[in-house]
């Protein structure tokens, strides 16, 4: 691994999960990670329940936008997680890939989202120990 990780973030959308993940590994870990999330189709804006159960935390996403998955972006990554959606990244040498079979927050209410909010962060938490485990909150 270089010496600051980067880590991808993909759902189709890229509206819910995928942003969300972002948002709390951006949140847990500070600089020491670069983070991207991006979708093979991008919906027009992110998810209003998957923002308002990150505020709930703490955490404002309300300025994200979704973002188009590019080649480029998995090539500048060396962790692309894939969010149980059947997306596939372009595959490189080198690159670890990851599946998380998450529930699709779309089309939920917020009391649908928070356990999908709380698995992710759990999975976050997992994912800092392992590639970028010094530095405590």
């Amino acid at each position: 691994m270089p010496e600051k990780p980067s880590v991808l973030f993909v759902c189709v959308h890229n509206a819910g999960r995928s942003q969300m993940a972002a948002a709390w590994l951006s949140h847990l870990a500070g600089d020491r990670i670069e983070v991207r999330s991006a979708g093979s189709a991008p919906a027009d804006r992110v998810n209003p329940a998957a923002v308002e159960a990150m505020r709930e935390v703490g955490i404002d996403m309300s300025a994200q936008r979704p973002k188009v998955l590019t080649v480029d972006a998995v090539q500048a990554s060396d962790v692309c997680i894939t969010m149980g959606c059947g997306d596939a990244c372009p595959v490189f040498p080198g690159k670890r890939y990851l599946d998380w079979k998450l529930d699709d927050p779309a089309g939920q209410g917020v009391e649908a989202v928070r356990p999908i909010r709380d698995e992710i962060k759990r999975r976050v938490e997992g994912l800092i120990a392992e590639i970028a485990p010094d530095g405590k909150q």
